[in-house]
């Protein structure tokens, strides 16, 4: 079956066909280090996490770049007398790499630092203004500028038309031809540090924000490659005008253009001016991270999430579910000595669900199918087919990173809650083996009752009773 991308360029669905068969070069828009990461980070890098797991689980070689912005405007403003400022960039980073990894979204094949590829950048930027397309301003401040009216196709992104945007801030008061050209360098400012700063054929400065990402896709997936993605906030100006510079250089650039929907809370769209942005540090601090992973990942990537009170006990619950099923199957299997097929596939409804632009709300559907069948067929005592069915819905939980049982999300704090639990419920199923040789039925049901009451169901077995959290 084909996957199929929504292209935000074309604006419609479109069946995905790679540059290179069986290769997939994706390029997505990672963090400007200036402050700690929040929700919408979380859910940004998770989506194209989901979109590389899919492309690997259906044979694709995938080659994932995620760049750093440590060079910017904002990183320079929150620089203090203190802490310079690509000390601020690369503390930030950590923060964002932490909060990553927590929730379980694999490290980028190549993670390229701007400050690394500005000879790179350079380059790009000489060809535009040998090429007509740059010049530089003649106020002797050492900018260089896009010439947006140079080049007929800029807007085709967003479907704009120029005489309709918005000007580019872009160091507004100093000499552009248009208000809406933007910067591609930025010459040094007297109250910028020196360290901020690069020797170049227009004089000392820095690079842009939107050639920063010409030049790393460029440099590490080569001048056409096949998917970039990135926030539906990033489409303009800064993906419009990375897809302007790149096609006026002569390049392919990106074959597919895929972006995320943002994070909205009670309605509001995060904002500090609104004191309503939940950072990431907060936000996991709410529920483990394999809840955080599954509530982020239950909405359509394409969609807005509007987080609620309630909405991490909901994916809780939803998530305690697999995780019930596999704890109890685990050991009916383990008594019956049977096996699953080993084939590691997915439902075929599932892999039509993510190969219909990445439908993990509609995947989910399929895996908590799946449970409902296997607790069915556990209640049967149809051990065959409980031992299939939990294999699929191992496959499933593994493609989208959200197994309960996977190793990634054991950690000491829960080991030791489980085996509190675990040791006083052994020691209230003794007491019931007792009361059961007895025949004091009643003390049995009475115990049974207890447990089943806090969530703990009892199956009695030839080999003994077993339980499980329902």
């Amino acid at each position: 079956m084909t996957i199929r991308v929504y292209d935000s360029r074309a604006q419609a669905l479109r069946d995905f066909e790679p540059l290179q068969p069986g290769r997939v070069g994706m390029y997505v828009c990672g963090p400007t280090v200036q402050s700690s990461p929040h929700v919408g980070h979380l859910r940004s890098a998770l989506a194209y996490d989901l979109w590389r797991r899919w492309f690997a689980h259906s044979g694709y070689d995938v080659t994932f770049v995620r760049n750093v912005t440590d060079i910017d405007d904002k990183v320079l403003a929150n620089a203090s007398e203190h802490e310079e400022w690509w000390a601020v960039a690369y503390r930030v980073e950590l923060e964002f790499t932490e909060a990553y990894r927590t929730i379980g979204i694999l490290p980028p094949t190549y993670e390229p630092r701007a400050t690394a590829s500005i000879p790179q950048m350079q380059e790009l930027i000489s060809r535009l203004i040998e090429r007509g397309h740059a010049y530089v301003a003649d106020d002797g401040s050492g900018d260089v500028y896009f010439d947006v009216r140079t080049w007929p196709s800029y807007g085709e992104l967003t479907r704009q038309k120029l005489d309709d945007m918005a000007e580019s801030p872009d160091a507004a008061t100093r000499g552009k031809r248009d208000p809406r050209d933007f910067a591609l360098w930025k010459g040094t400012k007297p109250t910028e540090p020196e360290s901020a700063s690069w020797a170049s054929p227009w004089g000392a400065g820095r690079p842009g924000w939107h050639i920063e990402c010409s030049a790393m896709s460029r440099r590490y997936l080569g001048a056409e490659f096949d998917i970039h993605g990135g926030g539906l906030d990033l489409r303009f100006p800064h993906h419009e005008n990375e897809l302007a510079q790149s096609t006026a250089l002569g390049d392919g650039f990106a074959r597919y253009w895929v972006h995320n929907g943002i994070v909205m809370v009670e309605g509001q769209k995060m904002s500090k001016s609104l004191g309503n942005s939940i950072y990431a540090s907060e936000f996991l601090a709410l529920a483990a991270p394999v809840v955080v992973r599954y509530y982020l990942a239950s909405a359509h990537y394409r969609s807005t999430i509007d987080y609620h009170p309630g909405a991490l006990e909901e994916a809780e619950a939803a998530l305690d579910r697999v995780a019930g099923f596999l704890e109890r199957s685990a050991r009916v299997l383990e008594d019956a000595q049977v096996a699953g097929p080993g084939d590691g596939r997915v439902p075929d409804a599932f892999t039509a669900a993510m190969n219909d632009d990445l439908g993990v709300p509609e995947a989910l559907g399929v895996l908590h199918e799946t449970v409902r069948a296997g607790n069915s067929s556990l209640d049967a005592g149809d051990t065959a087919q409980v031992a299939v069915l939990r294999e699929r819905v191992r496959a499933m939980a593994g493609v989208l990173g959200v197994d309960p049982t996977s190793p990634e999300w054991a950690h000491e704090g829960s080991h030791a809650v489980e085996a509190a639990l675990a040791s006083l419920v052994e020691k209230l199923l003794a007491d019931r083996a007792a009361a059961r040789a007895a025949k004091d039925w009643a003390a049995s049901d009475r115990i049974r009752d207890e447990l089943a009451a806090v969530g703990i169901t009892i199956d009695d077995t030839p080999a003994g009773s077993r339980w499980s959290l329902a």
